[in-house]
């Protein structure tokens, strides 16, 4: 295993209490438009693709790949799913949850800490129409975590979805499938370094005081 080790390249800089802004919105923005802007010319490369980990009511964590799909300072993060998926389910069990957003090439993370909450139906309604029609028809049909007996069972039940709906263009939303806002509490911005002396800054709320409180370092 030793010899999977890479060094980082030397064009990512030092990070100094300079490069700091003291809103961690954003700098997360200023963060993550330049991972969209930097990111390899490749299709498989998801910028917004983020590690979200809960957990049971007794501690029990899981983690898995969501996708991003807003964020700002009065929602928070905001992704969609299914609200009887284990993740779903979780959430509603223990609203302490945590991202990481990874851009390997350029030797950044983000670590975010905080509380989920479910979105409004009316902001649910709108991603739903939003997406792809074939990707409605997979939400409403799919009892997401749960065992079955084969693929085609899945996709005969969307077959007999897509002929249900026909040339409707209206499909409902499912009330089990809607948003979550992730409001932060705690952030960490990692910037790898070669040697391993990484640059590592945390942002934590002060919830007597309602703001944010200013940004200290880290050690590696």
């Amino acid at each position: 295993m030793k010899a999977m080790r890479k060094e980082y390249s030397d064009k990512h800089r030092i990070l100094t209490e300079n490069d700091i802004i003291n809103d961690p919105y954003e700098l997360f923005h200023h963060w993550f438009e330049m991972a969209k802007q930097k990111a390899p010319d490749d299709k498989w490369t998801e910028t917004n693709a983020v590690c979200l980990s809960t957990a049971t009511k007794d501690g029990r964590p899981s983690s898995r790949m969501v996708l991003l799909k807003g964020y700002d300072p009065i929602n928070g993060f905001t992704f969609f799913t299914n609200y009887e998926s284990r993740k779903g389910m979780e959430i509603q069990q223990n609203e302490q949850v945590a991202l990481l957003f990874y851009w390997n090439y350029l030797s950044r993370q983000i670590r975010i800490e905080g509380r989920a909450r479910k979105s409004s139906e009316e902001d649910s309604d709108v991603y739903f129409h939003s997406r792809p029609r074939i990707s409605q028809i997979s939400a409403r049909i799919s009892e997401q975590s749960r065992p079955i007996d084969s693929r085609e069972t899945l996709i005969r039940r969307q077959k007999e979805e897509l002929k249900k709906f026909g040339d409707n263009d209206y499909i409902p939303r499912p009330d089990f499938w809607g948003g979550f806002h992730i409001r932060p509490e705690r952030f960490e911005f990692w910037q790898g370094q070669s040697d391993r002396t990484h640059d590592r800054f945390i942002f934590e709320f002060d919830t007597t005081e309602q703001k944010w409180k200013k940004y200290y370092r880290i050690q590696p």
